[in-house]
């Protein structure tokens, strides 16, 4: 009998998108229900808009009238949908991510992206932090059971930096221009509100 690979999709996230929190929050729902794993691939968003001459909504939708507040309607909305009762803003909004987000290529050469992303999620999204202060990252990495001190040494090595560009790079020449951004093979979903769609395409795929 030949060997069963599980066939899996893909989530290009960054820490600092709340809607990617809110994605990655509904994504283990349709891992269960497609039997499909979900790879996660860090990315960096600040670069991800630099490469494309994107902007934040924030910068984005500036000025612009019930843009914002629809944004916030639709938001609360899913959040009401999917029971994520732990979201909060973060007070610092926008925080730069580059130090946490080479932190998951460090967890994940440790064999532990999934716990990192867990805690990091956490502390952006759920109990917030100002999470790019290298002495915040280390006592909030600390207080989940990381060494935050080791992960804060790893994100110094050239070869980390080099991999979270290269993804960030590889990432935008699919087609990603913002986060959550999924993949379906090769097919590209932006935004948690294609969830469904993704699911659909998953179902389609096999």
């Amino acid at each position: 009998m030949g060997i069963h690979i599980l066939p899996t999709f893909e989530f290009h996230f960054d820490f600092g998108s709340p809607n990617a929190y809110l994605a990655h929050k509904v994504l283990p729902a349709v891992v269960a229900r497609t039997g499909t794993a979900c790879v996660y691939v860090p990315v960096l968003l600040g670069g991800v808009f630099k490469l494309t001459n994107n902007k934040s909504p924030m910068e984005q939708f500036q000025g612009i009238k019930n843009k914002s507040e629809y944004g916030s309607l639709e938001m609360a909305r899913f959040i009401r949908k999917h029971g994520l009762t732990k979201y909060q803003r973060n007070p610092y909004f926008p925080v730069n991510t580059v130090q946490i987000m080479r932190g998951a290529v460090v967890a994940q050469h440790f064999g532990r992206l999934d716990e990192y992303v867990d805690a990091v999620y956490a502390h952006m999204w759920e109990e917030p932090k100002k999470m790019d202060e290298a002495e915040v990252i280390a006592a909030a990495l600390d207080q989940s059971g990381f060494d935050g001190a080791e992960i804060l040494a790893g994100i110094q090595a050239q070869t980390v930096k080099d991999e979270l560009l290269n993804n960030t790079i590889a990432s935008v020449e699919r087609g990603t221009f913002g986060s959550p951004t999924f993949y379906v093979g090769d097919e590209v979903f932006f935004g948690k509100d294609r969830l469904a769609d993704v699911e659909e395409e998953i179902e389609r795929q096999k």
